[in-house]
């Protein structure tokens, strides 16, 4: 059995436990010993945060103790480490893009410029001191490097603008308000940075940034744009697309995160097979273009749920 190791794994169980049914040892690592994700996981363990000089350090033991042969990175937080560190990591496949992929998403305005020099749709988008006089409004203040729903403040006159530019404290820029029908498309990508699967979702209904209702459509133009986006930022392992439909019916890339999504249950339970793509890439498979191959009309609604732990004082224990 392959062993994956999770970092940051935080609340993700649904990707831990995806992983788990596809057959693969998973240990699960946080820096919150309360992460629900660490009590769904074969082994856990706390490690430092990702900012500290010896987080690397941490994961190279666990991928040795465990012999891990995937590392999988299931929040933005740690990318550049691991990026960094793709060749120091005791053998084990890192499932995270190149560092300059992950810069330009990690910033939408660099991801913004970048998608029009490569002719691919992106709203129109300024920087502060840029925007033109002739704005069309409603528009979007943004934060540059903000994730979900945080710092995002719509406009609806010049006078709103202009206070949510000084309310925000966030470094952003002014987005166009898209008026078409919002998509997010589930990409994953082999170590050749190959895009060779795309599952759109419809966002029927997201909190916090984060899908909780959707249903999964074969569309193909969907496909091809999210495989588009997706090649020529030079994607590897996971990612999600997000995209809206405008009437005039082009499509506009508004989000890119180089990681498997907030809504990966819904792409999971149509038949994505991700994580057994994952696992292939671990034991040095190759992969087959698998684009179309899912069941269309597969709907996600999600709810809350909760570990319920002991602390017996030889630590937590989970109580059935």
């Amino acid at each position: 059995m392959t062993t994956v190791l999770f970092t940051c794994a935080g609340q993700r169980v649904d990707i831990v436990t995806a992983f788990r049914h596809a057959g693969a040892t998973t240990v699960a690592a946080d820096i919150d010993p309360l992460a629900p994700a660490l009590y769904h996981a074969d082994v856990r363990a706390t490690v430092p945060a990702f900012t500290d000089p010896g987080y690397i350090d941490a994961l190279r033991e666990l991928v040795a103790a465990h012999d891990v042969r995937l590392v999988v990175p299931l929040t933005d937080l740690d990318h550049r480490e691991l990026a960094n560190a793709r060749d120091d990591l005791g053998g084990a496949v890192a499932l995270v893009s190149r560092l300059d992929a992950i810069e330009r998403c990690s910033d939408k305005y660099e991801a913004h410029t970048f998608f029009t020099a490569n002719g691919i749709g992106s709203p129109p988008t300024w920087l502060p001191e840029d925007v033109p006089d002739d704005l069309r409004f409603p528009a979007l203040v943004k934060a540059r490097k903000g994730f979900g729903s945080r710092h995002i403040y719509r406009a609806a006159d010049r006078d709103e603008l202009e206070f949510f530019l000084r309310y925000t404290t966030e470094d952003s820029m002014v987005q166009a308000a898209c008026e078409g029908e919002e998509f997010s498309v589930d990409v994953f990508s082999d170590l050749d940075a190959r895009c060779v699967a795309a599952v759109p979702r419809t966002m029927i209904e997201s909190k916090g940034g984060e899908s909780i209702k959707g249903k999964s459509i074969k569309d193909a133009e969907l496909m091809d744009f999210a495989r588009r986006v997706a090649d020529t930022l030079g994607i590897i392992g996971p990612a999600n697309i997000q995209c809206f439909r405008e009437p005039s019916g082009e499509l506009q890339v508004t989000d890119v995160n180089p990681r498997f999504g907030g809504g990966f249950p819904l792409p999971t339970a149509a038949g994505s097979q991700y994580p057994e793509m994952a696992l292939a890439l671990a034991e040095g498979k190759g992969l087959e273009l698998r684009f179309g191959d899912f069941r269309e009309g597969v709907i996600m609604t999600r709810f809350f749920s909760q570990v319920i732990l002991e602390d017996t004082g030889d630590g937590l224990e989970t109580v059935s």
